[in-house]
């Protein structure tokens, strides 16, 4: 795959689990593992799959925010994961983070401004008018007021929340945003309003979002291309259009074809996934999906496929292709 603003080679994160007096061997959650792709400037880079599948693992590793088990991430040609301390801090400024939760990301006890100005004054910007001037066009920026600067998180909404939480994320001139499921928490009519507001910043701000969602309609609204997650593994990866155009992989139809459809003369065939998702710790041999593919067979139960290409922008992992 080629490079781009952010690349990812095989990168892991396996978390240990505890083991009785008598085991053997330590197990793992294999939560990611051996994942590899790259991310465009300016770009939205979209990555989607059911709960558990590793994808918000998989951001905040990009992030350091978890230390990975193995491989590599280059944000602009550095290592990630050979930076000490302070090279981490300086690389930070453009590398952030919007979490999921609105109500638990923001600390109860400080002020809105004291929220969105706390990235500036870690980062050594010790000038507090300077900070409060900054503060107060971020908190514009995202719809709101600077009278709301004084304000704690209690007295604000879910959507206004996650204003806020946008706001702070942008305190330092990102490059890059990780958008870790920004809108899942929100009613419907709210998502809307976030997610526009998102598209405008990326168009004021050149900014390049990696956006983690298990909503699909929401993901083909704002990404460009999309990565499909699948027990800690990429099974698709493909530009917006082609992926839901042309799904190849049994799992990403089987998504696909659970996005509803608003008309009822529209009739699609529901593929329905038998089973349940196999645990992290004791995932199948060959490909971890077969236990639920309507398709598998004797290969699948024995070899993992590799993510291969099969057009110019489109990457499956399945024996099928």
């Amino acid at each position: 795959m080629q490079q781009g603003l952010l690349q990812v080679k095989d990168l892991k994160k396996w978390f240990p689990v505890e083991a009785g007096l008598l085991a053997r061997q330590q197990r793992f959650v294999k939560a990611v593992d051996g994942v590899s792709f790259h991310v465009n400037p300016g770009e939205t880079f979209g990555i989607v799959g059911e709960s558990g599948c590793g994808k918000s693992t998989l951001g905040r590793v990009i992030l350091r925010l978890l230390e990975p088990t193995g491989g590599q991430a280059f944000f602009e040609g550095r290592n990630i994961f050979e930076l000490d301390k302070n090279e981490l801090r300086q690389l930070r400024r453009s590398m952030q983070i919007i979490f999921q939760d609105p109500y638990a990301s923001l600390n109860s006890r400080m002020t809105v401004g004291s929220i969105i100005g706390e990235p500036m004054l870690v980062n050594g910007v010790k000038d507090r008018k300077a900070r409060e001037e900054r503060v107060n066009y971020l908190l514009e920026v995202v719809g709101l007021t600077p009278g709301h600067a004084k304000k704690y998180p209690h007295e604000f909404s879910g959507g206004q929340r996650q204003r806020i939480g946008i706001a702070r994320a942008l305190a330092l001139h990102p490059r890059l945003i990780v958008c870790d499921e920004p809108v899942s928490a929100l009613d419907v009519s709210i998502q809307s309003q976030v997610i526009n507001l998102l598209k405008k910043l990326q168009r004021e701000f050149g900014l390049t979002y990696i956006f983690i969602s298990h909503d699909l309609s929401v993901v083909k609204y704002i990404s460009d291309r999309v990565a499909v997650m699948y027990l800690g593994k990429l099974v698709e990866l493909a530009g917006k259009k082609e992926l839901f155009q042309n799904p190849c992989h049994p799992y990403t139809q089987a998504l696909l074809s659970a996005i509803p459809i608003p008309s009822v003369d529209i009739k699609l065939e529901r593929v329905v996934l038998e089973g349940d998702v196999p645990s992290p710790v004791d995932p199948p041999s060959g490909c971890r999906f077969r236990t639920r593919c309507r398709y598998a067979y004797g290969r699948c139960e024995v070899e993992e496929p590799r993510l291969v290409q099969k057009t110019e922008n489109h990457w499956v992992a399945c024996h099928l292709m």
